[in-house]
């Protein structure tokens, strides 16, 4: 009989928590749906003057010469060092395969 009775005890609290989300969720979904119809109707009827948009992104570059010309420097002597580098580190190599192998 106990078995019976918690198993029924267990169904109504599960039943009764399974409304009560239920409930919420479907209240809640309302809720939204009428917040975004009324949005929707704001911005589908305001006044396309209110506010401006930015300008664009290439009206906003500012041509600066001064700094151009010595990022480009600068580019160009790190490749230098670069190169240089790379130069020693092939020699290097070369050199240990002819110390390693005699060739």
């Amino acid at each position: 009989m106990s078995f019976l009775v918690g198993s029924l005890a267990g169904a109504v609290a599960t039943g009764g928590v399974y409304y009560g989300f239920s409930n919420l969720i479907q209240t809640r979904t309302t809720q939204h749906r009428t917040d975004l119809h009324a949005l929707s109707g704001r911005l589908v009827d305001a006044p396309s003057t209110t506010l401006p948009g930015p300008p664009p992104a290439s009206a906003r570059i500012v041509a600066r010469p001064f700094t151009t010309m010595v990022q480009a420097q600068w580019n160009a002597h790190v490749a230098s060092v670069y190169a240089t580098v790379g130069g020693w580190e092939r020699r290097a190599s070369a050199w240990a395969h002819k110390v390693l192998y005699g060739a």
